[in-house]
């Protein structure tokens, strides 16, 4: 899932997928709409390189203003039946909260009812940046809700799931997103360079749709944001994903590195993701 998804605020002009060995490569897209390459090999290897260079022109604003429906302005509301219909699994929580923990967490946010819809969503996402500490993490696997708020540490997809959980955990549909961190400046959190890969959350808004919440550098809205696939859980916007025939203790190093270069004052990023394995890995 190394394609950006185009958007009203992102347009891609060109998307180039390069892979060491040689390998057959084959498109379609999934049932959330993205974007996906599966590649298959005819012949033993030493090394996999996925390289994949994108054009994009983003024109999201720094403050964005939504025009959110007047009857969801205020928490609570009712989504409409095919909203409600449509949205599905987005809007059920998707781990166990058996003791109340998360519950208590969430309404600790909760001042009043009704309250305004967007400055609760921003409050949760600044409680997850506020009263969890950043710590980036190489390893496999996700926390759970749960997990990260025992233990007040978590990485950019630790604090997604935990700000989806979240907003389902109030009667909203939320989505994960996988995608890019463009920082060109270095002064984002998550980022150790002008890009990185990056995990951040969409919650569905009537009158507004889809609107970013990335908890890790308390922000609204898709600046600096280049989003690759979304999915209800964690585990379905892996971006690079897949299995191998070969000896289990084979893998000797493996790396990623995103690249964000301007060409133009107007925000149009040509992006480098260049992902280097050794042959018998499993990523």
């Amino acid at each position: 899932m190394l394609r950006p998804r185009e958007t009203r605020e992102l347009r891609l002009f060109s998307q180039d997928l390069c892979i060491t060995p040689t390998a057959t490569v084959t498109w379609a897209h999934d049932v959330a709409g993205n974007a996906i390459a599966t590649a298959v090999f005819d012949t033993p290897t030493d090394h996999l390189v996925i390289e994949s260079r994108a054009t994009v022109e983003l024109t999201a604003p720094a403050w964005p203003v939504f025009a959110i429906a007047a009857s969801a302005a205020q928490y609570p509301f009712v989504y409409a039946a095919d909203e409600w219909t449509d949205l599905g699994a987005l809007t059920v929580p998707q781990y166990d909260d058996v003791d109340g923990r998360l519950a208590r967490w969430i309404e600790g946010f909760v001042m009043a009812r009704p309250t305004d819809t967007l400055s609760l969503l921003k409050d949760i996402s600044n409680g997850v940046f506020t009263q969890i500490s950043y710590q980036s993490r190489h390893d496999e696997g996700t926390q759970s809700p749960i997990e990260t708020l025992d233990r007040g540490w978590g990485s950019c997809r630790d604090f997604a799931v935990l700000l989806a959980e979240a907003v389902r955990r109030l009667g909203l549909g939320a989505r994960i997103v996988s995608g890019y961190l463009a920082d060109p400046e270095i002064s984002l959190v998550g980022s150790a360079s002008s890009g990185s890969t990056h995990a951040w959350v969409e919650i569905f808004i009537p009158g507004a749709g889809w609107i970013a919440f990335d908890p890790t550098n308390r922000s609204v809205g898709s600046g600096n944001l280049i989003p690759l696939a979304v999915g209800r859980d964690i585990h379905q916007v892996v971006p690079v994903s897949g299995s191998f025939s070969g000896g289990s203790d084979a893998l000797v190093d493996l790396s990623v590195q995103v690249l964000v270069r301007s060409r133009t004052k107007q925000n149009t990023l040509p992006m480098e993701d260049r992902s280097s394995y050794l042959a018998s890995t499993r990523s």
